[in-house]
């Protein structure tokens, strides 16, 4: 026996299971994320709620259903939960159309919103970089792009070429939406791969937002249908 190796740790990843919930796996870090609504009822910033206990692994609900949520209890199957996944098999930068501005570019990639609306604060990243000369106007529609949590956005070093990134350690954070009174999408954060049901593998991205609410047309994406739904999942800070 002494000859036995350790167990190696397992990869962190995320597996979209047929018409039921993510499942989850390598010890990812999950924890409540709440957006500080400034004026007009516009996000302004990220702010950290409360954590989750620590697992290897666990499952997520992607019903919305679930009365153990944010993790599934079986709800999907006495539903009929159907989780059929209709989002693009494409990468980012065969969905992102590029905005040029003089000190800066941006990429943008619709059909990933999730309406975050980070990118309509002193009046929008698309006219920011626009006007990316000025230099509040460049250091704001990057920090737009950084906080979108879907990805969209990706603002572009005019001089590097290269995009700009929040440097994220791999983890999962659930988006509440004081704003809208309601829970927001599941925030997958560090370009943790995310699989699905059949096999075949999404892009890795540093920022992803998956649907939790069950009623995104682009699954297993979030497209914003969790406002239209007025999806609540209990969290005080929405209430």
């Amino acid at each position: 026996m002494g000859d036995e190796k350790p167990e190696a740790k397992q990869k962190c990843n995320v597996v979209i299971s047929k018409d039921g919930p993510y499942l989850v796996s390598g010890s990812l870090p999950l924890a409540k994320e709440i957006m500080a609504i400034g004026k007009g009822g516009i996000p302004e910033k990220w702010e950290r709620g409360d954590k989750y206990p620590a697992f290897e692994k666990y499952s997520l609900c992607r019903c919305g259903q679930s009365k153990g949520k944010p993790y599934c209890d079986g709800t999907h199957s006495k539903i009929g939960f159907i989780g059929t996944e209709t989002a693009s098999r494409k990468t980012y930068d065969e969905q992102a159309n590029t905005i040029s501005g003089p000190k800066l570019d941006l990429k943008d990639a619709v059909e990933l919103c999730s309406l975050g609306r980070f990118c309509e604060r002193a009046g929008g990243v698309w006219g920011l970089t626009r006007h990316s000369n000025d230099s509040k106007a460049r250091e704001t529609a990057i920090q737009e792009a950084c906080d979108c949590p879907s990805g969209r956005l990706l603002a572009m070093d005019k001089g590097t070429g290269k995009g700009i990134e929040p440097r994220f350690k791999p983890s999962i954070s659930l988006v509440e939406d004081p704003g809208t009174g309601t829970s927001g999408p599941i925030w997958v954060k560090g370009n943790v791969p995310i699989e699905s049901h059949d096999g075949k593998k999404y892009e890795p991205r540093n920022r992803v937002a998956l649907c939790r609410c069950g009623y995104s047309g682009n699954k297993p994406f979030c497209n914003g249908s969790h406002i239209e739904a007025k999806f609540n999942d209990g969290d005080k800070s929405i209430k």
